[in-house]
């Protein structure tokens, strides 16, 4: 896939790949969906007696596909 406003991928990070899959889209590096009720494969799990979304193992927002959705998601519609 091609860089563009929807798909960055970053080869020459040092975390570079993120997650065992092909074509990482970098542009949402950091999930901006943490604070939302997300659609991709995180988990709850108690650590120091609190609830904390854990991400690990979801590639939903490197997913060059879902960026529509996740630009609806973080807008409100």
């Amino acid at each position: 896939m091609k860089n563009s406003f929807r798909y960055f991928e970053n080869r020459d990070c040092k975390y570079y790949p993120c997650h065992k899959m092909e074509h990482i889209n970098c542009l949402f590096c950091y999930c901006p969906l943490y604070s939302h009720d997300c659609p991709g494969s995180y988990e709850m799990r108690e650590i120091r007696g609190r609830m904390v979304k854990v991400c690990t193992d979801c590639t939903y927002p490197h997913e060059a596909e879902n960026y529509p959705a996740i630009i609806r998601i973080l807008s409100g519609y």
